[in-house]
């Protein structure tokens, strides 16, 4: 027998997304909040994430995606002061900035078609020698050629706005349902009022759909949910270091490195579609040590005291899926943010809360709604 309750809104999926999703909707003076998650809350890729904000570093050009990202950039700053006053938790938001580096003739080629275009497009970017990095960064190897300087891609300890997130939620009447594997979402004459698993009903006036890369396994009305978004494997390491032994990102050809403010350094990260798999392999860490080793020589000196495996959730074209699915109310949505769900996550959040309170359509789910996979299915 499946127990049910009402809410006001359903957020299935606890990760940063969703989360964020429910401190914005009380903030707007919704008052019965779920947020349904199928294992532990906040412990799938926004936890194994790296907790970079790189809307330059990682960006291929000037288009609506690079404009998501420093809108959403733009937010941090209060993101983070907001949180602190709310919860008492610091994110560490991180304003060092990013290197992005070259060790090889390519790679410097690439840097320098990369600050080219930047630059022409008005991008916070400088060229930086290897005398200039090694100033700014003196582990960094000799073997460097030259770099960009991103003074605006920074980085938070994501684990820690995790936990903001949920304190917040805690302290703010937010239900919290964990080991609650929902897999079908209750439809009824074109409306969501909901979802439904093994032994639990939840319904709701509105849904949010924030299930990342297990969002395929959520059907609507007994059929398969009509976007395919997939897991993409990504394996970390983390050194321990002394405090300051790095002070920025720094991003190399084959990998990162992160540190954090009490001295642990990741180092990131393998991209593979192996599936549901988050065992984390000799070959992933043997990739990401020698990613390591060329970027800063004296990371071969340090212990690996974590390693782990994330899954990225990944739509066909690479780019966030928001919004709703035409001829159906009461569903929103916000996955496949693939590398860049910490980034996204405060703007997401306004996004989908003033959808769902008929506040208005964002440019932002025009531009990467439902419909470009729905159109292209149908001229297919």
């Amino acid at each position: 027998m499946k127990s049910s309750n009402r809410y006001d809104v359903l957020i299935v999926g606890g990760g940063v997304i969703g989360l964020a999703v429910a401190r914005e909707l009380r903030k707007k003076g919704v008052r019965r909040i779920a947020v349904a998650e199928r294992g532990e809350i906040g412990k799938e890729a926004s936890f194994a994430a790296a907790g970079m904000l790189l809307p330059h570093a990682e960006t291929n050009e000037a288009d609506d995606f690079y404009r998501f990202c420093m809108d959403s950039f733009g937010l941090y700053d209060e993101f983070a002061t907001e949180l602190l006053d709310e919860t008492g938790i610091d994110i560490e938001l991180d304003r060092e900035g990013t290197l992005y580096l070259a060790f090889d003739e390519k790679s410097a080629v690439e840097i320098g078609h990369r600050f080219a275009w930047q630059s022409r497009s008005g991008m916070g970017v400088e060229r930086v020698s290897a005398r200039e990095i090694r100033s700014m960064e003196p582990l960094i190897s000799p073997n460097v050629l030259e770099g960009l300087f991103f003074p605006n891609d920074w980085q938070v300890e994501n684990r820690k706005l995790l936990a903001a997130l949920l304190k917040y939620a805690e302290l703010n009447g937010i239900s919290i349902i964990e080991n609650c594997e929902v897999n079908e979402l209750i439809l009824e004459s074109g409306n969501i009022r909901g979802a439904e698993g093994k032994g639990v009903k939840l319904l709701a006036d509105n849904t949010v759909l924030a299930t990342g890369a297990w969002t395929s396994f959520i059907n609507i009305g007994g059929e398969p949910f009509p976007i395919p978004v997939k897991p993409m494997k990504g394996q970390m390491l983390c050194f321990r270091a002394e405090p300051g032994m790095l002070r920025k990102v720094v991003f190399g050809p084959n990998g990162y490195l992160v540190p954090r403010a009490d001295g642990r350094i990741l180092a990131g990260a393998t991209v593979e579609d192996a599936g549901f798999d988050k065992a984390v392999t000799a070959d992933g860490v043997e990739s990401l040590r020698s990613a390591a080793l060329e970027a800063v020589p004296a990371t071969g000196n340090l212990e690996v005291i974590e390693s782990w495996a994330g899954l990225r959730p990944m739509a066909g074209d690479g780019l966030p899926v928001l919004g709703d699915i035409e001829g159906l109310s009461g569903l929103h949505i916000a996955t496949a943010h693939f590398r860049n769900g910490i980034l996204l996550a405060p703007l997401t959040a306004k996004i989908i809360a003033a959808a769902v309170c008929a506040e208005g359509r964002s440019e932002y789910i025009r531009a990467f709604g439902t419909r470009r996979f729905t159109t292209a299915a149908a001229s297919g």
